[in-house]
């Protein structure tokens, strides 16, 4: 049973047991509907408590079931919710930890509402393309206007108890309270167990002083922001049935909209992503039971731009951390940039002065390798050399205890060759953080040959708890990420040669969702590091076609950002792109030297052939098993590369487009004579699924 029932005086508890976050998938329906029923039917219960095990009351519906039979199969959530609500005993929703979507409509639907104090309450399905679906859109406003709900719905962004408490005239909380919540929540139920009638929130109105104006407003705002996504609009919808309509008729009215949203490619995408994220943190031959070490001390090698960020994020949740340089101005840079960053942190309210010291009082500094031999993880972030690497990890290898995890912070370098240059291979991984480290979400964990399954288990776990999201690769130049970007950078050359202007292309996948285009990414990261990989092509692999636009751009010492120029000019102290006309007449002279005739390229084309070329390449690396799963490839572009969210990831993308419609598109692509003809040449995993009809797994 998914229920417990426990009878204290006259007042029946009962208790989700739905671990992890006590889901209202259909068996939980069904347990709690007979649990229910049968304190209904006792006559010595007056009074019906309804809490959850563990960490939270409920995190919601069973997402797996949104468009199958159990979904809606009786009793659903709606039925549910309606026999709570129309209960001839008082029914008290003691709410603690986690308290989300069907779960807060499952408390919305109950008389009374005991809370304790750091519950976090929302509603946040606009985050998987859809709304409310249980008459959250309706019940909420009611309970705490209008305003504040619709901040709520369209945000999906959980409030504190606390917050929802203070809000002058809410219904939402009848008591904020500490201490053994059941206790106080059996305790109330009693108080008022004789009180009748028994309040329900649909029968209140949504008041507001002038709902039309509001909700206009509200949608322009929303409109600016939604970037293409249906759902926060239709939100509004919803929300603006509760202001104008009777209770039943909103109800229906978000009822529609709801099915409505759960037919759209968007919240297919946003749904496949939810998944992905949590498949990413299962690795096939490491069993969720592995043992972990324990890390308590970190200390970081190098303290750059890189080095620091990493550091922010371990200081962020509490744990020391050392930072490691070889000169002492170095590391002062180092340590005033963090103390810089924090301090902007506090002075946009972000963060609090006492939490702000607390962090800085964590952090050790040193030029000696010796004061870091006891620290439980390591984190090289030097400068992308092998002979460097080597240096560094024969020195860790020597001043480090026994048992600390060695990570290198490498972006394209063999890990393989980096363990080698130490005698315990199967304590070192990669740990490849992206710019800005302590921002982006994405951490690519590689795997080496020899990388023990323990270390692999903590790394994922450490990944967890300084919040990123973590997905692990196999050994190979670039890993997932940067072997993808390689060809998506290298197609997006080809349509420079064939007519496009830098600004033309980057546009066209900003608007198909991308957040910066290729060449506002390059000029960000730094023209000289592609030109640096390139030079190291040319040598390793001759064979491989460039195009030498951005060779020709950086022999100019246009690297940029950070000089000021790079594919477009920049003003003194500001990131906005402008247009280079310089850039684009050399383009047009290169262009000329090379004999090929402008012309126009359209966007579509233009998305295809950069997203095509990701996909592409994004199935080899599946193929050769250094993604263990398709979705593993989406999240790392979802989380790291800023591929839009409601498109689900360039392999989503590509079985929502049809794989056999993918790779006709890449052979014609092949058929252009100014483009490369092996580049077009589907991996060996997408020509065998299109030809078999299916997709990725």
């Amino acid at each position: 049973m998914t229920v417990h029932i426990d009878t204290r005086s006259s007042t029946a508890v009962l208790t989700l047991k739905n671990p992890p976050v006590n889901s209202l998938g259909l068996q939980a329906r069904r347990d709690l509907a007979q649990a229910f029923d049968q304190a209904l039917a006792d006559p010595t219960v007056t009074a019906i408590v309804l809490t959850g095990e563990g960490k939270g009351f409920s995190g919601g519906a069973d997402i797996r079931e949104f468009g199958s039979p159990d979904d809606l199969a009786e009793p659903n959530l709606l039925t549910l919710i309606r026999t709570l609500e129309n209960a001839s005993k008082p029914v008290i929703a003691a709410v603690h930890g986690v308290c989300l979507g069907g779960g807060l409509e499952l408390a919305l639907g109950c008389h009374y509402r005991v809370a304790a104090a750091g519950a976090s309450m929302g509603l946040p399905e606009v985050k998987i393309g859809l709304l409310p679906g249980a008459g959250g859109t309706q019940r909420l406003p009611r309970a705490i206007g209008l305003e504040a709900a619709l901040n709520m719905v369209v945000s999906g962004t959980p409030v504190a108890s606390e917050v929802l408490a203070a809000l002058p005239g809410q219904k939402l909380i009848d008591l904020l309270t500490e201490g053994d919540l059941v206790a106080k929540a059996v305790a109330f139920a009693q108080k008022g167990a004789g009180q009748r009638p028994l309040p329900r929130l649909r029968d209140l109105a949504v008041t507001h002083a002038n709902p039309d104006g509001y909700l206009a407003f509200a949608r322009t705002a929303v409109k600016a922001a939604a970037k293409g996504q249906p759902a926060p609009l239709k939100c509004i919808d919803a929300l603006e049935a509760a202001a104008k309509s009777r209770f039943d008729d909103g109800l229906a009215r978000e009822h529609d909209v709801f099915m409505q949203l759960l037919a759209t490619p968007e919240a297919g995408a946003l749904r496949h992503a939810f998944f992905a994220e949590r498949a990413a943190a299962r690795i096939p031959d490491v069993p969720a039971d592995t043992p972990t070490r324990r890390i308590d001390k970190v200390a970081v090698i190098g303290a750059g731009t890189m080095g620091g960020g990493i550091a922010m994020n371990f200081l962020n949740v509490g744990m020391p951390v050392t930072l490691l340089e070889a000169k002492q101005d170095a590391l002062d840079r180092g340590l005033a940039t963090i103390r810089k960053n924090y301090e902007a942190q506090v002075k946009k309210g972000k963060l609090s002065r006492d939490k702000f010291e607390q962090r800085m009082a964590l952090l050790g500094s040193t030029l000696s390798y010796d004061d870091i031999g006891n620290a439980d993880l390591v984190i090289e972030a030097v400068f992308e050399d092998t002979g460097v690497k080597q240096q560094v990890f024969g020195r860790l290898d020597q001043v480090m205890k026994k048992g600390a995890i060695l990570a290198s912070n490498t972006s394209t370098l063999n890990l393989d060759q980096i363990a080698s240059f130490t005698q315990r291979p199967q304590d070192v991984v990669g740990m490849h953080f992206f710019s800005p480290a302590n921002v982006m979400k994405l951490l690519e964990v590689v795997r080496g040959a020899k990388t023990s399954a323990d270390v692999l288990a903590t790394v994922m776990a450490l990944a967890k708890k300084i919040r990123k999201t973590a997905v692990v690769s196999g050994v190979c130049d670039g890993f997932i990420g940067n072997r993808m970007v390689e060809q998506y950078f290298r197609q997006a050359g080809f349509l420079l040669e064939e007519g496009c202007t830098p600004e033309q292309v980057d546009k066209a996948v900003e608007r198909f969702g991308f957040a910066m285009g290729p060449f506002r990414m390059s000029d960000l990261a730094g023209n000289d590091i592609g030109w640096a990989i390139r030079k190291r092509r040319y040598v390793e692999q001759p064979d491989m076609r460039y195009s030498k636009t951005a060779d020709l751009l950086c022999e100019q010492g246009r690297f940029g950002q950070k000089t000021g120029a790079g594919w477009y000019d920049y003003a003194s102290g500001k990131r906005d792109a402008i247009p280079s006309a310089a850039v684009n007449t050399m383009i047009d002279a290169h262009r000329q030297t090379l004999g090929i005739e402008k012309r126009r390229v359209g966007d579509e084309e233009i998305v295809q052939r950069l997203v095509y070329a990701l996909v592409n390449e994004g199935a080899k690396i599946v193929d050769e098993g250094i993604a263990s799963r398709a979705s593993d490839v989406d999240m790392v572009y979802l989380s790291g590369y800023g591929f839009p969210a409601l498109r689900g990831g360039p392999m989503h993308y590509a079985a929502s487009q049809g794989l056999f419609n993918v790779v006709q598109t890449m052979n014609r692509f092949a058929r252009n004579p100014n483009d490369d003809m092996a580049f077009w040449q589907p991996a060996p995993l997408l020509a065998r699924l299109a030809a078999e009809g299916r997709s990725f797994g």
